[in-house]
């Protein structure tokens, strides 16, 4: 009798405590158990019709809702932290973050952003990290690929990821080490198939005609975001229109010997006085890529990047895609790792970069009315990662920094946006 007496109290005096506290904190620190979730909880929030502020530059970008039930029941199924604070409690940090004197904002979410994924409908023999983060975190997306893209259906979305590919028509450069390997046949025969089916000799036209609804999605107000060689061949391949710098092994004669001198920077988003690669047998596009030999002496347990911190009042949009509990990133290696710095724009903002090995590794731009985020690397918590090797569990990384830098951009469609003030 004595305990279930007991027990009543306590549970009637939780109820009434959670009646009087009024907002969930959900912590973006250390003190956070999952931070992959934690952004997941962000975009069901959002699913459900219900906004909330992203507290930048506060305890590494946590996020602030009315307490609902409904939502502590979720944050408890999926396993992450969370903090009831009162109403007074909520002012004085509101309060805090608005002070002049402080470097931190709320930033309004107010819908979900629909995401779409370009990735080829047939099995790839690598992984992705941005659709394996996005399972992780039950955020829904859709895969789209060329027949997508070219009848006009990136119109349906507000962010578009690229996944690891060579819009060069070059078929990732894998011919001397996969050329007689069935997926990569396959893979060959699928790309010309589509390429005649759009009324295109070459896989290159056909790629190039994607890279361009691409970039009307983006001036049209569309988010980009790409990893891995997605960022540089996106950016080669827009230099290039018009100019055939495919060898003959990929698509049947020469690329044009003088194509080098042709290629026009004008077109490209982020990189500038590149020098390609013309050798078809090479695994390398141009000298965009910080490869190893670039790299001497940086090995997985030096490979790091900083994160710069900028204002979160005058440049919301940098500080957004920043946010973390860690500000030295772990670097990862991609068949695109990092970019040589002198070959970014100067109007592009440098989010991450390796000072030491003068390379970075995380960028960002406007284009249009729309924004663009490229990210070198291929696996945030796989180091090398090998075409074949296993996806990557998530589970034994629920607190990747790297990790969380993808997830950034999938919520920053769903701020609230305010003028920039610089």
């Amino acid at each position: 009798m004595y305990k279930k007496i007991s027990l009543s109290i306590i549970v009637a005096v939780l109820v009434c405590f959670q009646l009087r506290a009024n907002y969930i904190l959900v912590p973006m620190d250390e003190k956070q158990s999952n931070h992959l979730k934690a952004y997941g909880i962000a975009y069901w929030v959002l699913s459900n019709d219900v906004s909330m502020d992203w507290l930048l530059n506060y305890r590494g970008g946590s996020f602030l809702v009315q307490s609902r039930q409904s939502i502590i029941n979720e944050l408890i199924i999926r396993g992450v932290s969370y903090e009831i604070i009162s109403d007074a409690q909520t002012n004085a940090l509101l309060d805090d973050i608005a002070s002049p004197s402080s470097n931190k904002d709320a930033m309004r979410l107010d819908k979900i952003p629909k995401i779409a994924v370009y990735s080829p409908k047939s099995k790839q023999p690598w992984d992705d990290a941005v659709t394996l983060v996005l399972t992780y975190a039950e955020i829904p997306y859709d895969v789209v690929f060329d027949d997508e893209v070219m009848t006009g259906k990136l119109s349906d979305y507000d962010w578009l990821h690229l996944h690891h590919e060579d819009f060069t028509g070059q078929f990732g450069k894998f011919h001397a080490t996969y050329a007689n390997q069935p997926w990569y046949v396959e893979q060959q025969n699928e790309y010309k198939a589509l390429a005649q089916k759009y009324g295109f000799k070459k896989v290159s036209q056909l790629k190039l005609a994607v890279v361009k609804q691409i970039r009307s999605f983006v001036t049209e107000g569309g988010f980009l975001f790409a990893m891995c060689s997605a960022t540089d061949t996106y950016d080669i391949s827009l230099a290039a229109d018009g100019v055939d710098i495919v060898g003959r092994v990929y698509d049947g004669d020469p690329a044009d010997p003088n194509a080098q001198s042709q290629l026009n920077y004008e077109n490209t988003f982020a990189f500038k006085d590149f020098t390609l690669k013309m050798n078809p047998l090479e695994y390398e596009y141009s000298d965009i890529d910080q490869n190893l030999i670039d790299r001497p002496g940086i090995k997985e347990g030096n490979d790091f990047f900083t994160l710069f911190e900028f204002s979160a009042k005058w440049d919301p949009i940098p500080t957004m895609l920043t946010q973390n509990h860690e500000k030295l990133v772990k670097g990862f290696m991609g068949q695109t790792t990092a970019y040589k710095k002198e070959m970014v724009k100067s109007d592009v903002v440098i989010l991450g970069e390796n000072q030491a090995a003068d390379e970075v590794r995380y960028i960002h731009g406007i284009y249009g009315k729309g924004f663009w985020t490229f990210y070198g690397g291929h696996d945030p918590e796989d180091y090398q990662h090998y075409v074949g090797e296993p996806p990557t569990d998530l589970n034994l990384h629920p607190n990747s920094p790297g990790y969380r830098l993808i997830l950034n951009n999938i919520l920053f469609p769903a701020a609230k946006k305010k003028k920039k003030k610089t």
